[in-house]
């Protein structure tokens, strides 16, 4: 089979874009009247959709919005920060906007008409004073956001709406809260990194106040408020059941001693962008 120049593969990108924002003007959106959230992880609605998990700072819930299969994938790619030499299709994007020279500084999860979600990208483009707004599918605002480190912001009649839909957490996901991301402890994990033998959570990514008290990856996450989370989801029960005005209290084993931070529940961190991959072997 014929491979498509590079070239050809951007020029067709670029008219998709052009195509898009010509068929429908961007809706009015008031970003202050919208909540800023994060990903805390993936699920499964009761009908086997799936659905992805936005943590709601502040309120202490966490909001499903459905998504289909292959963005699921994509979102869960951006999560464990997986990037392959030869982009998939939302690494492509990110890879235009930057060949554009726009940065994707917000997405929006802004309505929701006739039971479907409606999403939007905010760009900053050089050469314009103000940004550019595009309609997207939420789902795919969500997987470049993941990749990019924008903000996510959802208007309130969504979370009120969402927040309706019944889910099941996947306990072998990673989960994020308090910009502290944790996962199931292996053994083989466990002495590979030399960590105690204690119950708790592994620690694979951590950013905003958490890393700035000095949590890193490859601690072990000992309790939330006292309590031992059991799995993942456990863990972001424990964060959202921190009392409203409260702070979370993290302990945590780090360089063969405990530790404990208190994080406030009301923010919701940005995401660190994954580095650059190296060449290499990659799916086509």
């Amino acid at each position: 089979m014929r491979r498509i120049p590079e070239t050809l593969v951007l020029l067709g990108c670029l008219t998709l874009l052009a195509a898009t924002s010509a068929q429908a003007a961007p809706r009015d959106i008031d970003p202050d009247a919208l909540v800023e959230v994060e990903i805390a992880t993936l699920g499964m609605a009761f009908d086997g959709s799936p659905v992805v998990l936005l943590r709601e700072p502040g309120a202490n819930r966490v909001i499903p919005i459905f998504i289909g299969h292959a963005e699921a994938q994509a979102i869960a790619l951006g999560l464990r920060g997986q990037r392959f030499p030869r982009p998939m299709t939302h690494d492509l994007f990110g890879n235009v906007f930057g060949a554009l020279e726009a940065t994707l500084k917000r997405v929006f999860v802004d309505d929701l008409v006739g039971g479907a979600f409606l999403g939007m990208l905010e760009l900053e483009v050089a050469g314009r004073d103000t940004p550019v707004r595009v309609d997207s599918r939420p789902s795919d605002a969500l997987a470049l956001a993941v990749r990019s480190g924008a903000s996510i912001h959802v208007a309130p009649k969504v979370l009120d709406a969402a927040a309706e839909i019944d889910y099941r957490g996947l306990d072998d996901e990673l989960v994020t809260a308090l910009g502290v991301t944790v996962s199931a402890v292996t053994d083989e994990l466990r002495a590979a990194l030399s960590l105690p033998d204690r119950d708790g959570l592994l620690v694979t990514e951590v950013t905003g106040a958490a890393s700035d008290a000095g949590l890193q990856p490859a601690a072990l996450l000992l309790s939330v408020n006292g309590e031992t989370p059991s799995s993942p989801m456990h863990y972001l029960e424990l964060v959202n059941a921190t009392e409203t005005g409260e702070k979370a209290r993290l302990t945590y084993w780090q360089d063969g001693e405990e530790h404990n931070i208190e994080l406030a529940t009301d923010q919701a961190p940005r995401r660190r962008v994954p580095p650059p991959p190296r060449e290499g072997l990659q799916p086509s």
